[in-house]
């Protein structure tokens, strides 16, 4: 079906076997010291496994003691690192595949008390806004000195038998700082002109070929427009004109393939998507490149489908698909796509859990990780392979049909079990069938469609419009309950009026129970829940109002995610009151305390969209406690929370009953 898709093509003297790269992306699952773990060769291998023609690593460092971007990532700047590597290599190789290793230094995007300086070398002295850390213009002798840095690092790689490097140029980190005109002001021969600012990674390249011969291949990922226009800035920094310039100049320097991205720290959401970018949006940057080149060139662009990844590259617009969270959500893509079984890809829903534990990575001592594979970056730990299949055909009653109780009932029917999963509504998917209804949250009904095939695809019986009676429940004579029937909407009674006629929940506005068109409606409560309620109302034609007692809007929003909602939300004009509580309702009048003067104000709205958070539904708790031997809670049954708190409680809930 994807003949391109799967027909090799060469990277320099290299053949790749197939169209699919693996991107570079951070995982927080390096030894300490910078050394290759068991949790790399498991995470990397599994993508090789799964069929995946380049794997490129994570961004490593090419000088561990001060240029590291967190503190578990793989280093090339010492011998010692080279067995590891090595081991890296071999495994990727056991299943086809071809390695490379991504090098780099963060440069000012870098944070200084981690590499334990005073600041970190840069271009220019030029802050970056995201991270806010002191850095200083390079001196010669220290561009000469990372130079031969960058040199060393790969002639390690090729000692170790990686069969390629990448050279970090794009999102922000140095070597894209020289590159800018937004983060390179220099004056001297490294600065100014389009020719002193390409220098820098100019003297790389030579120095590269130097150590490892013109043959070793070597890869340029850069970003072709940095789209400072998503900061505030337009016209500045680096645009697509001036990345096929790049482009052109680089092929002429010999580099073997270009990857192509977009955007630095200051424009991240061009670089590392949230849900409100579509599948190809960038692939324009890529296709500009490949015009203007006749070497490889690789496409990051939300690649999510191979029907869509076989399209772009029958038309030409580039040589390789390549993507880090789609293979990260599902490492067997390839495989799958091959064997035609598209409806078992577990689709990246760019819900950016990913980035957002990579981020918290440091401070909570935990790899990143996938909302929707319980496994990535644990694949060391868990796998299909590890779990045990000894499930005897024994009954396990799965009440509850989100995502928390199909991943359950999945993982159940892989050890043997005969899960039965009963459901209230008259569909699947929970929580997440409401959570795929707001505008550009379609991605995330992949997951229920994932999750509804493996259910008939494993052969689970799925009973829906059904609330299990016990006496239903007593005639399976289960093994196991587990219990998945999610949570409520919190609507407080301390609240005067808050039961009132013109009051409703975001279950309501997105279930389709309650439709307000042109209406003034107010929506109390800021969470993720909430402002995407707001959007869908002001794209009803609703004239909007949203409150939030915290100081700011969208408190516990990760930030990439507020930032992309919020742009939509503003299209419509909505007004928002932080550090406003509501006290009262009185018919279509709400009154707020402001928590800073104390002082209360009314507003009058047609309606009132409560979204102040949820608890967990404990009907039958104690029945079912008191009734059966093994009871189980999942998901928001068990604490009310996100898409990961749901799967991973699901599968480690199946893949540990004993």
């Amino acid at each position: 079906m994807y003949n391109t898709l799967f027909s090799s093509c060469n990277i320099g003297t290299l053949e790749i076997p197939n169209r699919a790269v693996m991107t570079a992306m951070g995982n927080h699952i390096a030894e300490e010291d910078g050394t290759v773990s068991d949790a790399d060769i498991a995470f990397y291998g599994a993508r090789a496994k799964g069929g995946v023609g380049l794997v490129i690593t994570e961004c490593a460092c090419v000088d561990f003691r001060t240029g590291k971007g967190n503190l578990r990532q793989i280093a090339v700047d010492d011998d010692k690192y080279i067995p590891g590597l090595k081991k890296l290599a071999d495994e990727v190789h056991k299943y086809g595949s071809v390695l490379a290793v991504q090098i780099y230094h963060p440069g000012r995007q870098g944070i200084a008390e981690l590499n334990g300086v005073e600041s970190m070398k840069s271009a220019s002295k030029t802050e970056c806004r995201c991270v806010h850390q002191p850095a200083h213009e390079m001196t010669t002798d220290e561009i000469k000195e990372m130079t031969e840095l960058f040199a060393a690092g790969a002639k390690r790689l090729k000692e170790a038998g990686v069969d390629a490097v990448e050279l970090h140029g794009a999102h922000g980190y140095l070597i894209g700082q020289f590159l800018s005109p937004y983060t390179n002001k220099r004056t001297d021969r490294y600065g100014g002109s389009f020719e002193n600012r390409m220098r820098f990674l100019d003297e790389i390249l030579d120095a590269v070929r130097r150590e490892c011969g013109g043959d070793y291949p070597v890869i340029v990922r850069f970003s072709a427009d940095e789209h400072m226009e998503y900061a505030g800035l337009p016209g500045e920094g680096l645009c697509l004109e001036d990345g096929v310039k790049i482009a052109k100049h680089l092929a002429g320097k010999g580099v073997d393939a270009l990857d192509v991205s977009a955007g630095i720290y200051e424009t991240m959401n061009t670089a590392w998507e949230p849900v409100g970018f579509d599948q190809g949006w960038k692939m324009n940057g890529a296709e500009a490149v490949k015009k203007a080149v006749r070497i490889p060139v690789i496409a990051a662009s939300v690649i999510r489908e191979p029907g869509y990844a076989e399209e772009v590259l029958k038309e030409g617009k580039c040589d390789f698909i390549g993507s880090a969270r789609a293979f990260f959500a599902d490492p067997d893509w390839m495989r799958k796509a091959r064997e035609g079984k598209e409806k078992e890809i577990r689709k990246c829903i760019s819900c950016l859990y990913c980035m957002e534990t990579l981020m918290a990575a440091d401070m909570s001592g935990t790899p990143m990780g996938c909302a929707i594979n319980f496994q990535g970056c644990r694949e060391d730990k868990y796998s299909d392979e590890m779990l045990k299949k000894d499930g005897e055909k024994r009954v396990v009653a799965v009440i509850g049909a989100g995502p928390a109780g199909m991943e359950a009932a999945r993982i159940l029917a892989m050890r043997g079990f005969s899960p039965v999963v009963f459901e209230k509504q008259g569909e699947v998917g929970g929580q997440i069938a409401l959570a795929s209804k707001p505008p550009k949250k379609e991605k995330t009904g992949w997951l229920i469609d994932y999750q509804k095939y493996q259910m008939e695809k494993l052969g689970v019986e799925v009973r829906l419009n059904k609330a299990p009676t016990l006496e239903e429940l007593r005639a399976l004579h289960p093994y196991a309950v587990f219990v998945s029937h999610g949570s409520n909407p919190i609507m407080p009674k301390s609240i005067r009026g808050i039961g009132g006629a013109n009051v409703y929940t975001p279950v309501e506005i997105l279930n389709g129970t309650v439709t307000l068109e042109n209406k003034n409606v107010a929506v109390v409560g800021s969470g993720m829940t909430g402002i995407e309620t707001a959007e869908l109302l002001g794209d009803r034609g609703n004239k909007v109002t949203v409150f939030e007692m915290a100081d700011d809007i969208g408190p516990g929003i990760f930030f990439q995610n507020l930032i992309d909602v919020m742009g939509r939300v503003s299209t419509h004009g909505t007004k928002l009151y932080p550090k406003h509580r509501l006290v009262e309702i009185d018919g279509t009048m709400a009154a707020f305390e402001n928590t800073e003067t104390k002082e209360q104000e009314r507003f009058d709205f047609d309606a009132i969209v409560v979204s102040l958070g949820t608890s967990s539904n404990t009907e039958l708790k104690e029945e079912l406690d008191k009734e059966f031997e093994r009871v189980v809670y999942l998901g928001d049954a068990k604490q009310a929370g996100r898409i990961e708190n749901a799967v991973r409680t699901g599968y480690l809930a199946a893949a540990q009953l004993n």
